[in-house]
C-alpha cells in the first residue's frame, strides 16, 4: 500500500492545492471509479461518461491552487453531474442543429438551461437528504404555501418547532450553495 492511499481526502485536497502530483493520483485512482458510475448512470454512455471524467481531472489539476474542497467526494460527484448535464445538452444541441441543417447558432440559453436544471436537481437533492421532519416542514412551507400556523396544526407540533425546522432547512441550503458556487466557479 502506498503512503497517498492512507492519508485523508482532506489531506490530500490539501496537498493538491500545493500542487502535489501524487496527491493528485491517489484522488485519481481513489475516485475515479465511482465517478465514472455516476457519469454513466446520468448519460448511459461510455465514451460520454469518459469524457466527462477527463475533463472533470484536468480541471482539477488546472485550477488546484484557486479552489477550497472542503467535501472531495461531494465536490467530485457534483462536478460530474454538471458536466454531464453539460455534455448531453450540447449533444442534443447539436443533434438538432444537423436536423434542421441550421447554422449553428447561439448556445447562451442552452447554458443557462443546464444551469438551472442542475441547480434545480441539486436543490432538490439537498432537500431529500434533510431529516424527515424538517424535509416535511420545508416542503409545506415552500412548496404548498402554508403558514407557519398551518403546518404546526397539520402536523400537531407548535409554530416555534415548525419554525425552528424551517430556518434549519434554510441553513441547510445556504451552506449547499456556498459549496456549490465553489464547485461551478472552478468551471467558469
Amino acid at each position: 500500500m502506498r503512503l497517498y492511499d492512507t492519508y485523508s481526502d482532506a489531506r490530500l485536497a490539501a496537498l493538491l492545492t500545493g500542487g502535489d502530483e501524487q496527491a493528485f493520483t491517489a484522488i485519481y485512482e481513489r475516485y475515479w471509479e465511482k465517478l465514472f458510475a455516476i457519469a454513466y448512470h446520468y448519460c448511459k454512455d461510455k465514451t460520454i461518461a469518459e469524457e466527462v471524467l477527463q475533463e472533470i481531472f484536468v480541471r482539477l489539476w488546472d485550477k488546484r491552487s484557486a479552489v477550497s474542497i472542503q467535501d472531495l467526494g461531494a465536490y467530485l460527484a457534483t462536478s460530474v453531474r454538471f458536466s454531464v448535464f453539460k455534455s448531453l445538452v450540447r449533444t442534443r444541441r447539436r443533434q438538432e442543429l444537423i436536423a434542421e441543417h441550421l447554422a449553428p447558432v447561439t448556445v447562451a440559453d442552452d447554458e443557462s438551461a443546464i444551469t438551472a436544471r442542475f441547480l434545480e436537481e441539486y436543490i432538490n437533492g439537498v432537500i431529500e437528504s434533510l431529516p424527515e421532519q424538517c424535509k416535511v416542514v420545508y416542503l409545506l412551507r415552500r412548496r404548498e404555501g402554508l403558514s407557519v400556523e398551518e403546518i404546526a396544526r397539520q402536523l400537531d407540533i407548535s409554530p416555534h418547532t415548525a419554525r425552528n425546522h424551517i430556518n434549519k432547512a434554510l441553513r441547510t441550503l445556504r451552506l449547499s450553495l456556498r459549496n456549490l458556487r465553489l464547485v461551478l466557479a472552478a468551471f467558469t
